[in-house]
């Protein structure tokens, strides 16, 4: 029996998901012990990998399983925009470095999330699940520990979605409905696990930046 691809996502990924939680860069940021930089300086490497996930959008496309997992309204690279817009200014391009481990996350993207409609499958996952899962607790630390407003904040904000719970249940149906057997499931699978891993190193990059 093929197994749901969802349920197989959130098993592999568990452990990793709990280790990111619990890194020195993630537990300060929740807290208010890092700068506002800090944040800002998240928003950057955000970026860069979103603007390489959704570069992957026209070769997802174009196959009928992948374009089921393709939502105009999830893509952040313009509110990523936005928000570095507001909180550096409208030269925040000038501005910008991209650690090593984003560049290496952005690396493994344009490698798998543009060749393999699995691969984009994972990083997708990853990405706007957790954002839609996470991204309420987040945004409401920001606001108490930075004083930041919602116009800073689009980053986490979905509005053509419509509440959150109903959408990850659709996005989960539509990851269970796609045509791939056991094998290529377990694949897609692993490289969430990939994926996790590489978002973890970001904050290990950051924690190094910005922790004492």
């Amino acid at each position: 029996m093929t197994t749901d691809l969802a349920a197989e996502l959130r098993s592999a990924t568990r452990t990793a998901h709990e280790q990111a939680e619990a890194m020195p860069f993630v537990s300060a940021l929740m807290a208010g012990r890092v700068p506002l930089d800090a944040y800002v300086d998240l928003l950057t490497q955000h970026h860069a990998v979103y603007a390489a996930l959704e570069a992957a959008e026209p070769f997802v496309r174009a196959d009928p399983a992948g374009a089921t997992l393709l939502f105009d309204a999830l893509a952040r690279s313009a509110a990523i925009e936005h928000d570095l817009a507001v909180l550096r200014g409208p030269t925040w391009r000038a501005t910008v470095r991209t650690l090593p481990a984003t560049q290496r996350y952005v690396d493994r993207l344009r490698t798998v999330a543009g060749t393999w409609v699995g691969g984009y499958a994972a990083h997708a996952y990853t990405r706007y699940l957790g954002d839609l899962s996470g991204g309420v607790t987040i945004r409401g630390v920001l606001r108490r520990e930075y004083g930041l407003g919602d116009d800073a904040l689009h980053f986490y904000a979905f509005p053509g979605l419509g509440k959150p719970k109903p959408f990850k249940d659709l996005y989960r149906a539509r990851l269970d409905a796609l045509p791939w057997d056991d094998a290529e499931r377990a694949r897609v699978a692993a490289e969430a696990g990939v994926a996790f891993g590489l978002n973890a190193d970001v904050f290990a990059d950051l924690g190094a930046v910005h922790l004492p």
